[in-house]
């Protein structure tokens, strides 16, 4: 099936609830998703795999270098109507820590973000997506993978 788009299979896609010091979590406002506030991520290239891929995105979309990572969920978005555009995504979502720095925003795929502590986060106007994650990263009541491999 394609959609008006001309995608012919689903995209898989990688993003972070990324996490600093505080235990607040990096959210993004974006465009693409009408406004809504999202995490940081991105397509995954032919050849690389999720962990290198998320590296990647998240340094290319906020300058962020990330460590400690976990998987947290998988989640499917077909054309969803709150992103701009009709895609079938497959979200592999992770959890982090910041490995430093200060985020950065280009103005084009994302206008601003916000540190924030997960329950605040419930209170903003999030994607779906964004939200299902929150829940289940407060769900699980783990802070973010202090003695697991990064």
């Amino acid at each position: 099936m394609n959609s008006d788009s001309g995608q012919r299979y689903p995209e898989p896609t990688v993003g972070a609830l990324i996490l600093n010091g505080r235990g607040e979590m990096l959210l993004v406002r974006s465009h693409k998703w009408g406004e809504r506030y999202t995490i940081a991520g991105g397509h995954v290239e032919v050849g690389e795999n999720l962990v290198s891929a998320l590296r990647r995105e998240i340094r290319e979309e906020v300058g962020l270098g990330i460590r400690n990572i976990r998987f947290l969920m998988v989640q499917e978005a077909i054309f969803s109507k709150e992103f701009w555009k009709p895609k079938h995504f497959i979200f592999f979502d992770f959890v982090c820590r910041a490995a430093g720095g200060l985020p950065r925003v280009d103005g084009k795929e994302i206008q601003s973000f916000v540190w924030v502590t997960p329950r605040k986060a419930l209170r903003l106007r999030l994607d779906v997506y964004t939200r299902r994650m929150v829940k289940k990263y407060l769900a699980e009541g783990r802070t973010p993978l202090h003695s697991e491999a990064s």
